[in-house]
């Protein structure tokens, strides 16, 4: 069984940066592709970022995803932050699937709060 624990949300004026980290465990961390994704409340969950090379095109050039595999984490770097960016936001573990899509996940955090302030 995969654990995923987010941390690093809060309350971030436009333009500022944050940065969100993911704490995996349960399972050989090397073997699993990761993701970010976020939701608004009424919407679908959308995807971020993922596999260390894709983003949506929304949040390109701004955020950055990146993963250590000796401390089973993986972060996303959040600069140049918009409104727009407020969401709760996941981190997700797959072994198969394409990278963008949320039924391709088998495990999710439990999220954590972003809030951008214009």
């Amino acid at each position: 069984q995969v654990q995923l624990v987010e941390s690093g949300g809060g309350l971030v004026q436009a333009g500022g940066s944050l940065r969100l980290s993911c704490a995996f465990s349960g399972r050989t961390f090397s073997m699993w592709s990761m993701g970010w994704f976020r939701q608004v409340p009424g919407k679908q969950r959308e995807f971020v970022a993922g596999s260390n090379i894709y983003y949506a095109e929304a949040v390109k050039g701004r955020f950055t995803i990146s993963r250590d595999n000796a401390k089973n984490t993986v972060t996303l770097q959040m600069n140049s932050l918009k409104p727009e960016d407020t969401a709760v936001y996941y981190c997700a573990a797959r072994r198969g699937g394409v990278y963008y899509a949320a039924s391709s996940y088998e495990y999710w955090g439990q999220g954590t709060q972003v809030t951008v302030s214009s």
